[in-house]
């Protein structure tokens, strides 16, 4: 983990220096905080050449597009739509725009998607007397598989508390963690976790970040390893990661990570993405910008932007769904007692 922990040291010394970027050279005008919008996408944003590849976005077409759609007879309501338009060009979930009476995002990434996830049919494999290790919602199944709710990493997870989760399903037969609807959190909890399913030090992706207002003004790839969990306890059983498109940024990391752990297979749907880490910046008039500004590939230095393809893809079935059944859960379980 110290590998991954002097990174984000450094990321986030780059972070204070993108937060308090202040586009002083445009006027708060209509017309002043479109280009300063532009602008700071244009030297901070670090996906423009993937973006172009993948999508076809020309960031420079764009600007001439947009830019005939603002004039300074428009409201504010009218400015946000059209400055949120444009950053939707880039089909990126960390990329938002925030206004005190509105929050621009673009969630294509799974709102476009089958869900692949029924809440309240999931709830019925935890039942009620599950146990809480910071979040991480587990339980035995009857057929000694044993079953982990991971929704966010925003909480505090930490070695103990998955230590303690582990040892409680020590006697179980394979492990299922259900991360689906996680749109993500810290990387240090979701990596925190993946260092429970090796014993050996991991090349799980690179790093590069933006050196400068080039739109190819990129560092060197910097590798990323995952150290095993030094405290407490590693799985040495299979497990099953179950995915859908909801499954975003440092959850999406997570995925990357657990892909290269020896016992791992991911099941389900591919992942939204969303593999660049987002830093801020205002406008003239106090608008919040996020964007992608670091961008993190994985062990074979391919962009998961997009999302991470599953090991074995699953839908979930309409005629399950009727017998309140989890298609993804009774899957994993079935691999995981084929797997002993």
């Amino acid at each position: 983990m110290k590998n991954i922990l002097s990174l984000l040291i450094l990321i986030s010394s780059l972070l204070a220096f993108h937060s308090c970027v202040q586009e002083e050279d445009y006027d708060n005008s209509k017309q002043g905080n479109f280009e300063a919008l532009w602008k700071v996408m244009d030297e901070h944003y670090c996906f423009f050449d993937y973006k172009q590849q993948e999508l076809g976005v020309d960031w420079d077409e764009v600007h001439t597009r947009y830019a005939t759609k603002v004039n300074e007879k428009m409201n504010n309501a009218q400015l946000f739509e059209v400055l949120c338009n444009m950053l939707a060009e880039l089909k990126d979930g960390h990329v938002n725009l925030s206004a005190p009476f509105d929050f621009g995002r673009n969630w294509s990434f799974y709102e476009d998607y089958p869900e692949n996830y029924n809440d309240s049919i999931a709830k019925l494999y935890l039942g009620h007397n599950y146990q809480i290790a910071s979040g991480l919602k587990y339980i035995t199944l009857d057929d000694n598989i044993g079953y982990v709710r991971c929704e966010t990493f925003d909480e505090g997870i930490g070695d103990g508390n998955v230590s303690v989760m582990l040892q409680s399903l020590a006697s179980c037969n394979g492990l299922i963690i259900d991360i689906r609807g996680n749109g993500g959190g810290q990387l240090t909890k979701a990596q925190t976790l993946a260092s429970h399913f090796t014993n050996e030090k991991l090349l799980v992706g690179y790093v590069s970040h933006k050196t400068g207002k080039g739109r190819n003004d990129l560092s060197t790839p910097e590798a990323i390893y995952l150290d095993p969990a030094s405290d407490g306890i590693r799985w040495q059983k299979p497990v099953v990661v179950l995915t859908n498109r909801a499954v975003y940024s440092a959850a999406n990391d997570f995925v990357k990570c657990m892909k290269q752990c020896p016992h791992a297979t991911i099941m389900g749907a591919p992942t939204g993405g969303g593999s660049g880490m987002p830093f801020n910046s205002e406008l003239p008039n106090g608008w919040s910008v996020r964007y992608s500004a670091v961008i993190f590939y994985d062990a074979q230095m391919r962009h998961t932007e997009f999302g991470i393809s599953p090991d074995i893809p699953l839908s979930m079935s309409g005629a399950d769904i009727a017998e309140k059944k989890d298609t993804y859960i009774e899957k994993a379980r079935e691999y995981l007692l084929n797997s002993k």
